[in-house]
């Protein structure tokens, strides 16, 4: 990981939106019949010119199955991404994780999400929190 801060993109584009819908449905994360992840507190990232993502609570993703790779990229709105491989498979890498992203996305801190072309990710049914206008 990068010793100086990574740059906002915020400052070029203050209107760029990342939204973080915290979601309380069942959702898993599979590849072929392996599972790699279940959580009903996973967050639903809808970022700008992005299509949905699922992010789950990293102690709800099975890390036993998955291998870190040395690679990093930097998102402008989120931050600097570190990523997982399954180790034998074909893929350079199929998860990733913003361990400290930038304050408007903050919340993301020790979430994993799953590259969804190649993991197959379900969402179930929610459940009631109480709350309702």
């Amino acid at each position: 990981m990068s010793e100086a801060p990574v740059p906002s993109g915020y400052q070029q584009r203050p209107d760029y939106r990342v939204d973080l819908l915290a979601r309380t449905n069942v959702m898993t994360a599979t590849l072929e019949s392996r599972r790699l992840a279940s959580s009903d507190a996973c967050l639903v990232v809808d970022e700008q010119d992005h299509g949905l993502v699922v992010y789950f609570p990293r102690d709800s993703v099975d890390l036993t199955q998955l291998e870190a790779v040395d690679l990093h990229t930097v998102c402008p709105f989120k931050g600097e991404a570190s990523y997982w491989t399954v180790p034998g498979g074909d893929r350079p890498w199929i998860a990733w994780t913003y361990p400290h992203p930038h304050p408007p996305v903050a919340r993301l801190a020790g979430y994993i999400a799953f590259d969804q072309s190649v993991v197959a990710v379900t969402i179930g049914a929610g459940r009631y929190t109480g709350v309702r206008s």
